[in-house]
C-alpha cells in the first residue's frame, strides 16, 4: 500500500485553513458607534455635565454675590395687596385699603391712585406729592403692607430647590438663583427669563450665559427680576428653539441631533416662518458667542450638528409677523431678536 507523500498531506491540510478562513465572517462596530467617524460638529454627551467642584464653585459664588437681605420698603406693590395707609397731620385720612386688579387704590381727596410696581417708599413718597398740591403743607405718609399677595417667582428645572416662591422686594437674578438653592448637579449653563409683563420697546424673553455673570463677574448681566416672572435654568446638553415655530422652548440633544430635526422637534416652521432667515447662536471654544445666518434651503445646512447651548431663532415676515411676533435678548451678546 502507498504512504501519502508529506508535502502532498501539508498542501492539503493548508487549503482546508483557507477554506475556513473564507468561510469567517470579520464583525465591525457600526460607523456611527466609532469615535474615528464623529464629525468635529458632533457633541460628546458625556461632556455636557460640569463636575461636582465646578458646581460647587458656582453655588459659592452664587451665595457670596447675592443678596438676601431686603428692605421691607423696597416691596413692590400689585393687585390684591392690602396697605394700612396714614397721614400723620390728619389721621381722618388713615385708612386700610386694598389694590385693585388695575393696580389703583382709593384714597379719600385724591381718589384713584396708581401704585402698581411702586414700591411702599414710592406710594408714600407719591401719597404726599398728591396731598401737598392742594391740600396739605407738608404732609407725611406711612404704608404698612398687611397682606402681601401679588408677588410671585416661579423657578423651573434645574435649581436645588424649584418652586413658586413670595417675592416680596425688588431683586436681580442671582438673588433668585439662590433663592432657589443655588444650581443642581445637573444644570446647564444658561437661564431663560421670561418676562410676566411685555413692556413697549424692550424684550419678552432673555438668555443669561450663566458662566459669563457668576464666573466671570459681569454684572451687567444680573437683571432685574419682577413678580410674575418665570426663570427656567435647563439641564445640560440642551438646545433652545425660538420664533416662527410651533411649540418654542428647550429641547435634549440626542446623540446626533441635526439643525433640520431641532426644527421638527419644535413641530416644524409656521405658515408665516421663513426658511431661509434662520438665526443660530453658538458658544464657540472660547467661551464667547456666534451668530450665524442660516438658509435651510442651501445644501448641508439641514444636516448640521446641533451643539449644546444652542439658540435657532426662526425669523417670519408679513402681517403675520407683527400679528404673531415675539422678541428675546441673548444678553452678553448683543443679540437681540425682534418679530413684531
Amino acid at each position: 500500500m502507498n504512504q501519502p507523500k508529506p508535502h502532498l498531506l501539508f498542501f492539503v491540510l493548508f487549503m482546508v485553513f483557507l477554506f475556513l478562513g473564507a468561510c469567517v465572517t470579520t464583525v465591525s462596530p457600526p460607523e456611527d458607534m466609532t469615535t474615528e467617524n464623529r464629525t468635529p460638529n458632533e457633541p460628546v454627551t458625556t461632556d455636557y455635565y460640569l463636575g461636582d467642584d465646578e458646581i460647587r464653585e458656582m453655588n459659592d459664588l452664587i451665595l457670596s454675590q447675592a443678596s438676601l437681605n431686603h428692605n421691607p420698603g423696597e416691596y413692590l406693590l400689585g393687585e390684591g395687596d392690602l396697605l394700612r395707609i396714614s397721614v400723620f397731620e390728619a389721621e381722618e385720612l388713615n385708612t386700610t385699603v386694598r389694590v385693585n386688579s388695575r393696580g389703583w387704590i382709593t384714597l379719600q381727596l385724591l381718589e384713584a391712585v396708581d401704585v402698581r410696581d411702586l414700591t411702599a417708599i414710592e406710594a408714600e413718597e407719591k401719597i404726599e406729592a398728591l396731598y401737598k398740591q392742594r391740600y396739605i403743607k407738608n404732609p407725611h405718609v406711612s404704608i404698612f403692607v398687611e397682606e402681601h399677595i401679588s408677588r410671585r417667582i416661579t423657578l423651573v428645572g434645574q435649581f436645588r430647590n424649584p418652586g413658586t416662591y413670595d417675592y416680596p422686594t425688588k431683586q436681580r437674578l442671582l438673588d433668585v438663583i439662590a433663592l432657589g438653592g443655588g444650581l443642581s448637579e445637573k444644570a446647564g449653563r444658561i437661564a431663560k427669563i421670561r418676562k410676566a409683563r411685555q413692556r413697549q420697546g424692550r424684550p419678552d424673553i432673555f438668555m443669561v450665559d450663566l458662566d459669563k455673570l457668576i464666573i466671570k463677574g459681569n454684572v451687567q448681566l444680573n437683571i432685574e427680576i419682577n413678580g410674575g416672572d418665570v426663570i427656567f435654568i435647563p439641564e445640560a446638553g440642551v438646545f433652545f428653539v425660538d420664533g416662527a415655530v410651533k411649540h418654542p422652548g428647550a429641547y435634549a440633544i440626542k446623540h446626533k441631533t441635526t439643525i433640520q430635526e431641532a426644527i421638527v422637534e419644535a413641530g416644524g416652521v409656521q405658515p408665516w416662518g421663513v426658511e431661509d432667515k434662520i438665526k443660530l447662536v453658538r458658544v464657540t471654544e472660547d467661551g464667547e458667542r456666534e451668530i450665524m445666518n442660516l438658509d435651510l434651503t442651501q445644501p448641508g445646512v439641514k444636516e448640521m450638528a446641533i451643539n449644546d447651548r444652542d439658540i435657532l431663532a426662526v425669523d417670519s415676515e408679513g402681517i403675520s409677523s407683527f400679528m404673531r411676533g415675539f422678541s428675546v435678548s441673548i444678553l452678553g451678546t448683543g443679540f437681540s431678536y425682534w418679530a413684531r
